[in-house]
């Protein structure tokens, strides 16, 4: 089959938020008058957009409500006026609301009850999204950040490599980071000690009013002589049930992802923990803590967020 040509794939991103109302559940659908359909509040990657940022920014467009999001959902692929289309969803979790207002792209929207949203929603395959996010647990998220793009060692005159810090592009990756890391609710902000690490999150500790936990076992020096304790802090964060981000090296990655398969149980092969992590890429690993076990739900990857000249691409 030959795939689209990237210039006619319309890529898309959009969320499925559920509430609870008097213990039943229900989900937000939207009406576009323009195609006279039902749907979920969803809209186009504008250029040089990161699918995350995306997702929230077209909910508060459409709805008023600024989401969290969760879990990500079945990818939907389909013809879109002659063009394929791809659009990524996730559960969103209501943060605020800003109260909607009617407008040309969306005049109407509604809370319907679960078992009533298959009757008004146009599409199969978005009713197919509401019983995947119904039956999804509630998870928490670990962020697995590779610190963003540094000076290169040849041209640092420093003396210790840890001190040597982010390029120009690496900086405009941790501005462009803060959004990214915000989509998911992230609270507790864990980095290697080394300066390029703690200069990729620190924009986003400021959001927060917080300060960087310095992880010294997840610095590359600290890791050549005792990886053991970098696995040891790995763990710790997993098995806290707090929305965080681990920032850290190319070399440390390897030991990360095997502490965090041993951790869930997963499988030391399972490519979606692939330590190949270009710099300011991040995987997303939601946790869901049940019965006193920990599992993984979904595991998400992603490319860093564009630098100016960039295309994005994501990772799987």
């Amino acid at each position: 089959m030959t795939e689209p040509a990237a210039e006619d794939l319309v890529r898309a991103a959009g969320v499925v938020v559920l509430r609870h109302q008097n213990s039943a559940p229900e989900v937000l659908i939207v009406h576009r008058p323009h195609r006279n359909d039902w749907s979920f509040p969803k809209g186009k990657v504008d250029p040089g957009e990161h699918l995350l940022d995306t997702a929230v920014r077209e909910c508060a467009e459409e709805t008023g409500l600024a989401v969290t999001l969760g879990t990500p959902l079945a990818q939907q692929s389909y013809m879109a006026l002659g063009r394929p289309k791809i659009v990524d969803y996730w559960r969103g979790l209501i943060r605020s609301d800003q109260g909607f207002t009617p407008n040309a792209e969306i005049d109407e929207l509604r809370w319907v009850p679960v078992s009533e949203a298959p009757e008004l929603l146009t599409y199969a395959h978005d009713r197919d999204l509401v019983t995947e996010a119904l039956e999804l647990p509630e998870t928490s998220p670990v962020v697995i950040l590779r610190h963003a793009k540094a000076i290169k060692r040849s041209e640092y005159d420093g003396k210790f490599d840890g001190h040597r810090p982010l390029a120009a592009k690496g900086r405009n990756q941790s501005r462009a980071l803060v959004s990214l890391l915000d989509a998911f609710g992230i609270t507790a902000v864990h980095s290697s000690d080394s300066t390029r690490c703690i200069e990729t999150v620190k924009a986003y500790a400021r959001l927060l009013g917080t300060k960087v936990l310095l992880e010294k076992a997840l610095s590359e020096e600290a890791h050549r002589e005792h990886p053991l304790r970098a696995a040891k802090s790995v763990r710790h964060v997993i098995q806290s049930p707090e929305a965080s981000v681990i920032c850290s090296h190319r070399p440390v990655m390897a030991t990360i992802m095997a502490s965090i398969a041993d951790s869930l149980g997963l499988s030391a092969d399972d490519t979606r923990l692939d330590p190949k992590l270009s710099p300011g890429a991040f995987v997303v690993i939601h946790r869901a803590f049940i019965d006193g076990t920990i599992r993984a739900v979904a595991i998400e990857r992603h490319d860093a967020p564009l630098s100016d000249g960039e295309d994005h691409d994501l990772l799987g």
